[in-house]
């Protein structure tokens, strides 16, 4: 069904359903003020396991248990949660459009919290999502690299993304492998001196299949098949910020969202807060930082006489 702009206007559109976007959307919504989110399910999020890291949950929590906890809070409160891609944000003289393929709303602001998007290792999808549950393939060490003390662990990648992630690594286990997914490592003398002198080994490439065997993820190349309790991908992401860029925001050279100490970015009326943001890519970072902005938000709104109360 159509959704139509010439409706109501929203005093903020978040954009993004994760971490971030639902933080602010609480927020938002106990500052009494309008709230629509819209969430297209792809959080990174979502895809966590059990996280040991976030304060409050002693015991672990799962991605996607937080989520569902956070959007029950948001709409406790009485924001709008709908599945759904912005495809597009358009300014309406001091408003702005948010577009999709099933209609348009308008907000006096908007919050980005579209994140990023992990580069994977090639694989089959479903082998990679069984292996992120199982906790054989993991994307943050500072996430959970406790988890893997004194294991094998291998990194797949090359150059100082993949160098910088194993040293990293390092002072988790002595067991620490990186393979090439290319022919080479890309690593000059120096790093590989750095490495070999901590124990990380190195192993040539290219990464031919990944498979599961027992409790174990196996590595293969032409040379070696290899067994790691789990293994890292330093193959970078993707910053989401195609909408911020295409509304003409300023954006870092990485492709981060540039804004200012209070989440506004270079476009009037247009905050961005979470991983779409240069920072740690943490939740409780991504939680701080919409806070920030939601509060930024109120007192915006407020001191243009578009919402007082």
């Amino acid at each position: 069904m159509n959704q139509s702009s010439h409706g109501r206007t929203y005093d903020c559109i978040v954009v993004g359903g994760g971490p971030a976007g639902l933080t602010a959307a609480i927020y938002l919504a106990r500052y009494h003020l309008s709230v629509l989110v819209f969430d297209d399910q792809t959080s990174r999020a979502a895809s966590i396991p059990l996280s040991h890291n976030l304060a409050g949950f002693p015991n672990g929590v799962s991605g996607e248990a937080l989520l569902a906890r956070m959007r029950t809070q948001a709409a406790r409160y009485g924001a709008d949660v709908r599945h759904c891609e912005i495809t597009q944000l358009s300014k309406r003289g001091r408003l702005i459009e948010a577009i999709s393929p099933i209609g348009h709303w308008r907000g006096r602001t908007v919050l980005l919290a579209t994140g990023v998007i992990n580069r994977r290792p090639h694989m089959p999808s479903s082998l990679h999502d069984d292996a992120v549950g199982r906790g054989l393939l993991r994307y943050c060490p500072v996430c959970d690299g406790y988890e893997v003390t004194d294991k094998a662990v291998g990194v797949i990648g090359v150059g100082t993304r993949s160098a910088q992630e194993a040293i990293f690594l390092r002072s988790f286990t002595r067991h620490v492998t990186v393979v090439s997914c290319e022919n080479q490592h890309h690593l000059n003398q120096t790093q590989i001196s750095q490495l070999q002198e901590i124990g990380i080994k190195l192993e040539p490439g290219p990464v031919t299949s990944i498979e599961i065997a027992d409790d174990f993820l196996v590595v293969n190349t032409p040379g070696a098949r290899l067994r790691f309790a789990s293994v890292y991908p330093a193959l970078g992401s993707d910053v989401r910020s195609d909408l911020a860029l295409r509304l003409g925001a300023g954006l870092s050279p990485e492709g981060c969202v540039t804004v200012d100490a209070h989440q506004r970015t270079t476009v009037g009326g247009l905050y961005a807060a979470g991983d779409v943001v240069h920072g740690l890519d943490q939740i409780s970072h991504a939680m701080g930082q919409a806070t920030v902005a939601a509060t930024a938000i109120r007192n915006d709104l407020c001191e243009q006489s578009l919402r007082v109360r």
